[in-house]
């Protein structure tokens, strides 16, 4: 209980918010202003604050446990041992976040939450075919459901006009879904392999997370200098910048780590609450501020994977509705994924935390 509430309340309000405020902030940070800041800028800021925080909770864990401050036995912690594992997921998840950026570009905020819901169906089949995960016929049902109103919300309005600016539309639109795509494919892969070589890990989740942020430095300085290089140098690093373009890196960085805290109190029946209820946030959120017009398509595909995402995170009544870390990787029953990955963000451009939960 906090302040008379019960804490997996509070948490289900936590990711709610952060679900909800990520993607508006992230997406009207770049309509905003007529200069568009350099994604890959703000990911590497994004990366920086990440590793700070981490490194600080990781020494005080330290302090906690030795009764003293020892910097080299923080580093010692973060980079030793299996730490190297690390490599591959940090350079997708780097990938990934620069990936969100161009797709809440070329999106609307609604219809980008709604799409990426397929980080789930991604997740699942990366865990069906690196893990042999068994999935029951009603979570198949749920990715099929997933997928069908992905695609409803997609469509185009059927009574909508044709002309040369809606087909220049339609264009930067499937560009977006394109890399949404790509997203949820490389979220999927990231956080199956962190499952995979890293089970019944000892270590914290703000070790863990410290890991992360500081092997997607290499590949996020590499979208600095080789990506956007050109125009840095002539531009310079903080161009296009707003209060809105800091406020998307610190939802992306700190969003992250409350959602690590927080899935801890929170099971997937409330998460999948939480993203329901920031989905319908952000598409009304989206009439209002960026004039969205929501057609029946919509609603429908809307409804469709707000559905999927719930019947998807209810727990079979013979299995826990987590993947638990400490189980046998080799065993064929059946294994439910939690929803959207193995990140400790949803992060999205989420981190991975090693308890038993979940972007």
């Amino acid at each position: 209980m906090l302040y008379g509430i019960p804490v997996k309340y509070l948490s289900l309000a936590v990711l709610t918010i952060q679900n909800s405020l990520l993607v508006l902030i992230m997406r009207y940070s770049r309509v905003v202003s007529s200069l568009q800041f350099y994604a890959s800028t703000a990911v590497l800021m994004s990366e920086l604050i990440k590793l700070t925080v981490c490194f600080v909770l990781s020494a005080k864990l330290s302090i906690a446990e030795h009764n003293k401050l020892s910097i080299r036995l923080v580093l010692n912690d973060i980079l030793g041992g299996d730490s190297w594992k690390l490599l591959i997921p940090a350079g997708l998840y780097t990938i990934q976040n620069n990936l969100q950026y161009t797709a809440v570009t070329l999106l609307d905020a609604a219809t980008f939450q709604v799409t990426y819901q397929l980080k789930i169906l991604t997740t699942a089949l990366c865990a069906v075919a690196i893990l042999n995960t068994r999935l029951s016929r009603t979570r198949w049902l749920a990715l099929l459901a997933l997928t069908v109103g992905v695609i409803l919300v997609q469509l185009p309005s059927s009574n909508a006009p044709t002309s040369g600016g809606q087909a220049s539309g339609a264009s930067l639109q499937f560009l977006g879904l394109l890399a949404v795509l790509i997203a949820c494919i490389l979220s999927g892969l990231a956080g199956v392999y962190f499952e995979k070589v890293l089970k019944g890990s000892r270590k914290s989740v703000w070790t863990r997370n410290a890991q992360l942020s500081l092997f997607s430095i290499a590949p996020a300085l590499f979208g600095v200098f080789i990506v956007d290089g050109q125009e840095i140098g002539a531009n310079g690093f903080f161009y296009g910048y707003t209060g809105w373009t800091y406020g998307a890196i610190a939802c992306q960085a700190v969003g992250g780590l409350i959602v690590a805290v927080v899935v801890k109190y929170a099971d997937n029946i409330l998460k999948g609450f939480a993203t329901s209820i920031s989905i319908i946030i952000s598409c009304l959120a989206s009439v209002w501020i960026f004039g969205f017009q929501i057609t029946p398509l919509f609603i429908v595909g809307t409804a469709l994977v707000i559905y999927a995402t719930y019947m998807y995170g209810r727990p079979e009544s013979t299995q826990p509705a987590v993947l638990p870390v400490s189980s046998n990787e080799n065993s064929k029953d059946e294994e439910p994924i939690p929803m959207g990955g193995l990140q400790g963000k949803d992060s999205d451009s989420m981190h991975v935390q090693v308890d038993s939960s979940n972007k």
